[in-house]
């Protein structure tokens, strides 16, 4: 199979930032009502994009085999899980991604995951600044271009709501929380759908930070998959 990243137009831990001593503990506290301090929240979003940068730099460098080592090891983690926790999630609505900068590539498996009689879905954004809406996919879908020129379902395709969603991480930690491309899309999601999906983070192991230094609209997720399997969910 070829590069992920040339399907686009076809149908360590980090070292914590050098502000993060002086940042109130409560600040990190999704939970926290005080108001967040607009110097803090800058210096946090500054450190997330140099972090995004830092990581996805290095998701580059990864040779193609590496990837498809990373996507099939990821694949067996997930039927494993959609059998034990979900009954194999035959007639359930399962969202996945379709890959792009070095993501792990699970399109076998969706394709595999269809013809066991999951109801596959991905996420598109159809409205900037809002939720995610997902639209039903299978193989025979004529894909268009997206945001970002990622290929998506057309307008035509139903639109379904998750009760498994996958969520690509450029970055993770241990609690459950994501570090994504920035647009806050993914959170915006989950604070939105009723009821609220299984959240899986996908990524690698070598994406893995101490923390993210979560604001007050971080939503963590239910779990953490890599290659070397579940990571810790947050408690």
């Amino acid at each position: 199979m070829s590069d992920p990243d040339s399907y686009k137009c076809q149908s360590g831990f980090s070292s914590p930032p050098c502000y993060a001593a002086d940042i109130a503990a409560d600040y990190f506290d999704p939970h926290a009502p005080a108001a967040v301090d607009p110097q803090q929240a800058n210096d946090v979003a500054r450190w997330r994009r140099s972090e995004r940068k830092r990581l996805r730099d290095a998701r580059a460098e990864g040779s193609v085999a590496e990837r498809h080592a990373n996507g099939a090891a990821i694949s067996a983690h997930l039927r494993t899980l959609l059998d034990e926790r979900f009954d194999g999630a035959k007639g359930r609505v399962f969202s996945a991604y379709w890959p792009i900068k070095g993501e792990p590539d699970l399109r076998p498996l969706m394709a595999e995951l269809h013809a066991a009689g999951v109801i596959i879905a991905l996420p598109i954004v159809e409205t900037k600044a809002a939720p995610l809406i997902f639209r039903l996919w299978t193989p025979a879908t004529k894909m268009q271009r997206g945001d970002w020129n990622i290929p998506v379902p057309p307008p035509d395709a139903p639109e379904l709501t998750p009760e498994i969603a996958l969520a690509p991480l450029v970055g993770w930690s241990a609690d459950g929380y994501r570090l994504g491309y920035g647009g806050g899309y993914f959170d915006r999601t989950l604070a939105a759908l009723t009821p609220r999906p299984f959240g899986i983070g996908i990524g690698v192991d070598t994406a893995r930070l101490t923390t993210i230094y979560p604001q007050p609209h971080d939503i963590p997720l239910d779990l953490i998959l890599t290659p070397s399997g579940p990571q810790s969910p947050p408690t």
